[in-house]
């Protein structure tokens, strides 16, 4: 497998560890520990340190840092999601680099999920119905009684049989009756995604842990926010959106929904709800489909050019997207382009696990056996 090596040129490195790197945080000055082969991520989350993740593949770049001192490799994914710009520059992905040694590093902390404990729970379905033709709501309760806590935006993992894991964004945030809402929507040749739609019932039991994930809403900002979500990306969009009319805040939240058909704008009575309640709410959809916009009314054309083409400078905005990687990527370089500072930019990039686009292409391949 090859292996990336990011180095920092001009500088001596820290000393050097081979069984015990040690980790520091530059604008908090935390250290930490990294095992043997164990990435920065892990490490962190091993000392109850929240730095910023999402797909934990290296595709989605939501974890970018940057390095300071020392040098890091790439044993198991390259890291895709970086420019030869952005490696040039000292930029590593957390979720796949693994110090070489002691290293230093610059990046954010979240610190409102610290405080959450991460759990691995039994949970029953209570509630299943189609929010569209090809989209399923699921509402699971623990059945230990306690209450999951999560922030709303965060994810959870489904633990297979197998021990293999499938993320599913949290729709809602906690609520009183302890329910966990998903929408998930079916993959063509995704075994648990099939299971789930044509299969799960109500009382049927899962495994999960959660909560997952630092896409959450910032607080400590008074600026306007753009929200833009691609398909099931409303589902997080939706709980960040109902956290802040709970909290009752008088800052814009402009909300863009891009999909390809009206059908796939599962929740659009509650999004239209929202700006009739609230006069600080606009809503948005965009379909892709231009004869499913010409015959639906609605706006045509991609989701992040229509949010570009009402706002093209978003130097005073807030942006949380959550979508398919395409989406993020192109949304991504377009909004910073736009004045978008990049610590302002949070995102969720909803990547299918490898195993199931691999079952994927194989059966477009005609090879069956997932």
């Amino acid at each position: 497998m090859a292996m990336f090596r990011v180095i920092l040129w001009g500088k001596p490195p820290l000393s050097y560890n081979a069984q015990v790197p040690t980790v520091t945080l530059t604008s908090s000055g935390k250290r930490f520990e990294a095992a043997a082969d164990e990435t920065v991520l892990e490490a962190a989350q091993r000392a109850g340190i929240a730095l910023p993740y999402s797909c934990r593949s290296g595709v989605c770049g939501s974890c970018k840092a940057t390095l300071v001192e020392g040098e890091c490799s790439y044993p198991r994914n390259p890291p895709v999601a970086l420019s030869a710009s952005a490696r040039q520059h000292r930029a590593i992905l957390l979720c796949q680099a693994v110090p070489c040694g002691d290293i230093a590093i610059q990046a954010r902390e979240i610190a409102s999920v610290e405080d959450i404990p991460h759990r691995r729970l039994e949970v029953v379905v209570v509630e299943r119905r189609a929010l569209a033709p090809d989209v399923v709501g699921v509402w699971l309760q623990p059945t230990d009684n306690e209450r999951l806590n999560w922030l709303p935006g965060q994810y959870l993992d489904v633990i297979l049989e197998d021990g293999k894991h499938r993320p599913f964004s949290i729709a809602s945030g906690p609520r009183a009756d302890g329910r966990i809402e998903l929408h998930v929507r079916h993959v063509p040749g995704g075994g648990f995604t099939s299971w789930v739609y044509e299969s799960l019932r109500v009382g049927d039991r899962l495994t999960i842990e959660a909560p997952l994930g630092t896409f959450v809403p910032r607080e400590d900002s008074e600026r306007p926010m753009l929200l833009v979500a691609g398909g099931t990306g409303f589902a997080p969009v939706k709980a960040i959106v109902e956290h802040f009319i709970a909290l009752g805040t008088r800052r814009p939240m402009y909300v863009y929904w891009g999909a390809r058909t009206v059908a796939d704008l599962y929740l659009i009575d509650l999004a239209r709800r929202w700006t009739e309640e609230l006069s600080t709410i606009t809503f948005i959809p965009v379909l892709s489909d231009p004869q499913a916009a010409r015959m639906s009314g609605l706006r045509e054309g991609l989701i992040h050019e229509a949010v570009l083409e009402d706002h093209p400078d978003l130097a005073d905005f807030d942006l949380y997207m959550s979508g398919p990687p395409p989406m993020i990527a192109a949304g991504r370089q377009l909004f910073v382009e736009a004045n978008l500072p990049e610590d302002r930019l949070y995102f969720d990039s909803f990547d299918v696990a490898p195993d199931v686009l691999d079952a994927i292409l194989r059966g477009r391949a005609g090879i069956h056996g997932l």
